[in-house]
């Protein structure tokens, strides 16, 4: 991976491993940064299409619409779906903010209201 960022032509010394050792930790950090940027973003993509499409479908949206390449985009996918199941199951969200109450730093989901629109659809 560092041979594709350094190369030999460039830089004709071996990096010593200390220095190796901290590039390849900017390296992860910047990399769990883009992925933490794109999971908000798509679960602000989920609630905004919330009323017409449903979750699982606006994800894949959100990725094809960004161009996300694989595997970041399995993973942003994977990541996103663990972010709803959290915010979908009472007993683990309970569990983990040590009692009742929302968390005011995600905007509000309304998979409810989508699954009443897509439900209404199959009635017309």
């Amino acid at each position: 991976m560092l041979g594709r960022l350094f190369p030999e032509s460039l830089f004709p010394r071996k990096l010593d491993p200390t220095a190796e050792r901290r590039i390849r930790l900017a390296q992860a950090r910047a990399e769990e940064s883009v992925i933490r940027a794109h999971v908000d973003n798509a679960l602000m993509f989920v609630d905004t299409l919330a009323e017409d499409v449903a979750f699982d479908r606006a994800i894949d949206t959100y990725i094809r619409v960004m161009g996300i390449p694989e595997p970041l985009a399995s993973t942003v996918a994977t990541r996103t779906l663990v972010v709803l199941g959290q915010d979908l199951v009472p007993y683990r969200r309970h569990a983990r903010d040590g009692g009742p109450g929302e968390d005011d730093s995600r905007p509000k989901l309304r998979l409810d209201d989508a699954s009443d629109g897509r439900s209404r659809i199959r009635r017309a």
